[in-house]
């Protein structure tokens, strides 16, 4: 683990005087930035000596309440834990009122404890060290969709696709539509500008398949950690530019149910230790030995997905995101320049090639869902794998035994799953599950609209 250097901190705030604010965040197993607003004053103790937080800080549900069972709350004292920053975090908020910053902090290995063995960038750090070992260095990039909508509830008080610029909401999907993203001019005008200020390499946008969905692709990284790094820092910029507009930025995984889910599609492949595509290969090449690691990688990855599910799908409102003809996969299935399966295997110049993970739910924790698609990755090449043929043509059609839809059924898999303890380590891997089976019993326990209408003077 590596962080950054208190010169970072001193030449920052040397390049910016106005800055009196600074927003201080680790992201927890649920993928929520939580931390602190500091001022400017306390910028470069941080970087000398960390900064104390709370153990239960990764110890909480999405609701951001404390789960007792991960052992981070009153077994130990809610006890400080440290945290340093990370190298290159250190960025404006551009799209605050006042001149702020931000930092982004990682637990200490060892006086971050006991809070560090809930970090989810540990996990995947972890899982970047094993592969190298072996030598493969993984080649990563994220895309993630997301949609707009107003602040303001429709009259059923329902969210609903914010307005356009000019004031029309959009009902029907015109995906691909240019004039949908010259409607989002002002939006994403300055949704660039604030990855410009914070060096993301963010590239194509397009509207996607629903009213005010939109998708907005990473530049892929040699370091996939810092693609991940990239891919959080992303979400908190795309809410705070979307704040600032006066909208609301929905990472939800199916926030609407008549229309597209929001996916987070993990891009991969592997180098050696010269940079060199080592899934390189000509399209018309993926059944011959050229192209083994990359089907071995397939394998794998086919292998260990309903082990992951309840990581790359980390919500009950994760699963309703699988429907058949939804751009969403149904299946462990593969398939070369196919989007009705799992894991695609995208066109291009032979020496782009890589694999594209379409499982998860735009509401996954990239670090997480990352760390188990190279762990999938690893069990296939040391395993050496077959993935069987490609699916051809329509891929829902051929969907033979379909993934577990339901949150418990993915709960319980992760939890009885050797491979899954492995890779996430015995004590995250606790920590996880007490959270998001507190969220279960939760979610399981709360009454709503649903019940009434389906079963209120009939049941």
């Amino acid at each position: 683990m590596h962080f950054a250097d208190i010169q970072e901190a001193e030449t920052f705030l040397a390049a910016h005087p106005d800055v009196h604010s600074i927003e201080l965040f680790i992201i927890d197993p649920c993928g929520v930035p939580r931390g602190k607003l500091l001022r400017r004053e306390e910028l470069l103790a941080i970087y000398a000596s960390g900064r104390p937080l709370p153990s239960s800080i990764l110890g909480l549900t999405i609701r951001g309440e404390d789960v007792d069972a991960t052992g981070l709350v009153w077994d130990v004292a809610d006890a400080d834990c440290w945290a340093f920053p990370l190298p290159g975090s250190l960025a404006l908020q551009t799209w605050r009122a006042t001149p702020t910053a931000q930092v982004q902090v990682s637990m200490h290995p060892e006086q971050g404890l006991p809070a560090s063995v809930a970090d989810p960038r540990h996990v995947l750090a972890r899982q970047i060290a094993r592969l190298q070992a072996d030598g493969y260095y993984p080649v990563m990039a994220a895309e993630l969709e997301f949609y707009l909508l107003d602040r303001d509830r429709d009259a059923s008080g329902r969210p609903q696709p914010a307005r356009q610029a000019n004031g029309v909401r959009p009902q029907a999907p015109q995906v691909y539509g240019v004039l949908e993203l010259e409607q989002l001019a002002p939006f994403l005008d300055d949704l660039y500008a604030a990855c410009a200020a914070q060096g993301l390499p963010a590239r194509t946008a397009i509207s996607e398949y629903a009213p005010g969905q939109v998708e907005i692709t990473l530049e892929h990284r040699r370091d996939a950690l810092q693609a991940m790094d990239e891919a959080v820092r992303y979400k908190r910029l795309v809410r705070g530019v979307a704040n600032r507009h006066g909208l609301q930025a929905c990472f939800m995984a199916k926030p609407f149910g008549e229309l597209a889910g929001s996916g987070l599609h993990l891009h991969v492949s592997l180098a050696d230790a010269d940079g060199n595509n080592l899934f390189a290969s000509e399209l018309a090449e993926l059944d011959g030995d050229g192209t083994l690691l990359l089907r071995q990688a397939i394998a794998g990855l086919l292998d260990t997905l309903e082990d992951g599910l309840a990581v790359f799908c980390p919500n009950a409102n994760s699963f309703r995101r699988f429907q058949a003809n939804s751009y969403a996969p149904l299946a462990r299935s593969w398939g070369v320049n196919n989007r009705t399966v799992s894991l695609r295997v995208p066109g291009g110049p032979a020496a782009s090639r890589h694999i594209e993970h379409r499982i998860c739910g735009a509401d996954a924790n990239p670090y997480l869902a990352a760390a188990l698609l190279l762990a999938g990755i690893q069990r296939g090449l040391r395993q050496q794998l077959d993935p069987g043929a490609p699916v051809q043509g329509n891929g829902y059609a051929q969907a033979g035994e379909v993934l577990p839809t339901d949150w418990l059924t993915a709960l319980r898999t992760l939890e009885q799953s050797d491979w899954a303890r492995h890779a996430l380590g015995t004590d995250f891997q606790r920590v996880y599950l007490a959270i998001k089976q507190e969220e279960y019993r939760q979610f399981m326990a709360e009454v709503g609209e649903q019940d009434w209408r389906w079963y209120l003077g009939h049941a």
